[in-house]
């Protein structure tokens, strides 16, 4: 699969974040079923892009949109930040998202340690930034060591992971 990966623009960005909140949606409702509450709320998004240093991506393969990602890179230290990576509700399980993290990596080569977080429920997620990504577990947040940064009414707001991948 060949993934490009697009800077979004402001014609991308309302088709952009509904595609990413039903991503994140429908992988939390596989997860715990149907719920009321949003998982990623479109003030969530809109924070990550406004960051300094943030860069959006869509990912396109064949002209379609298949997912897309948030990047917030730290042109002074190389120490960069992957704020949100999605497949396309749809086209999971295909490698996707693994070719949009290469490609990501492709883009951002003088990067010296990339960082995510994910929240303890997301297996796959675990899953992928694990064995598919080569990134690392280096923190556990819960009750007991807390992320002051991540709103307590988050759905598994008291437990994620931080992951990092030092590049060669």
């Amino acid at each position: 699969m060949n993934i490009r990966l697009i800077p979004i623009c402001d014609n991308d960005i309302a088709a952009y974040k509904k595609d990413m909140q039903e991503a994140f949606q429908k992988g939390a409702a596989h997860e715990f079923g149907e719920l009321d509450v949003e998982i990623l709320p479109e003030e969530d998004i809109d924070k990550s892009l406004s960051n300094k240093g943030s860069v959006a991506y869509k990912a396109v393969a064949d002209e379609d949109i298949v997912g897309g990602a948030i990047v917030v890179i730290n042109e002074s230290t190389q120490h960069n930040h992957l704020d949100f990576l999605y497949v396309k509700h749809g086209v999971q399980s295909r490698g996707v998202g693994q070719e949009i993290w290469k490609a990501i990596e492709k883009h951002h080569p003088d990067t010296k340690v990339w960082e995510t977080f994910t929240p303890y429920f997301e297996k796959r997620n675990i899953h992928f930034y694990i064995n598919r990504c080569g990134f690392s577990a280096v923190e556990f947040f819960n009750p007991h060591h807390k992320d002051v940064t991540i709103p307590e009414d988050m759905v598994g707001g008291d437990y994620f992971f931080r992951f990092e991948k030092v590049m060669k």
